[in-house]
């Protein structure tokens, strides 16, 4: 938190003294607000998730993730420069496989999800033109889940309740778990904004997710421990979009 404060005291400051150069070298405000969609392609640590799938010869995940995103931001006019605005992503990726007899020749599936969103602060750098440099970043909460299934594809409705003691040894139910980590996230960002006119720009840019306290349950709420140390939620992310709006660049 005392990073997240000093970043954001540097951040006004650096502001501060660009506004009062700018005035002496005639930059000018931006201004503007756009809303748009920026899918988004992540980099998540699944390194922890692919030594268990190698256990049960089951593909591993990918190391890199494409997510859905969108959002949008606003010059705020009284702060040069400055623009305030929202953002949110959100993915997943599957691996599945057919166990061998050892397992009772169940089918297996993996689903990794992840999901971020949250308020953008970012300032217009004003000595660069025709083009929008922001630096800043996003304070949001996210979710990692990995959602597990195991069962054998043939199921009756009345033998998929719970046995008595005697029954037991065959019961073979639809096996789920699901882990999630809840985080909260201060995520550093650069973005370049390239107007193709007057209501439409393009968006380059990227950040790093930093969970700032991260909490990990199962089923429903319930306690977990032994998680591994890198199945954190930081996750490095490429960002492309484009935006509609007024764009006063």
């Amino acid at each position: 938190m005392k990073k997240i404060l000093a970043l954001t005291l540097l951040l006004i400051s650096f502001q501060k003294i660009n506004a009062q150069d700018g005035e002496d070298v005639g930059w000018v405000s931006r201004f503007g607000a756009a809303l748009g969609v920026a899918p988004a392609y992540i980099f998540p640590n699944v390194d922890a998730i692919n030594q268990q799938l190698t256990k049960f010869n089951v593909p591993h995940l990918s190391k890199g993730m494409f997510v859905y995103g969108g959002g949008g931001f606003a010059y705020v006019m009284i702060v040069d420069n400055l623009r305030l605005g929202g953002i949110g992503l959100s993915g997943s990726q599957s691996s599945n496989a057919k166990l061998s007899a050892t397992y009772l020749g169940y089918s297996f599936e993996l689903i990794h999800s992840y999901s971020f969103g949250g308020l953008t602060v970012e300032y217009t750098l004003p000595f660069i033109k025709n083009i929008a440099v922001s630096v800043g970043g996003i304070i949001g909460l996210g979710t990692q889940t990995i959602e597990t299934f195991l069962n054998d594809g043939k199921y009756d409705w009345n033998s998929i309740w719970p046995p008595s003691i005697n029954n037991i040894l065959s019961y073979r139910p639809a096996i789920k778990s699901e882990l999630k980590n809840n985080f909260i996230a201060f995520t550093p960002t650069l973005n370049v904004d390239f107007a193709l006119s007057r209501f439409i720009a393009i968006r380059v840019g990227g950040g790093y997710v930093l969970p700032i306290k991260e909490k990990w349950e199962v089923n429903n709420g319930q306690e977990i421990i032994g998680i591994p140390s890198d199945m954190k939620a930081n996750s490095f992310f490429i960002q492309t979009g484009i935006y509609f709006g007024l764009i006063a660049f």
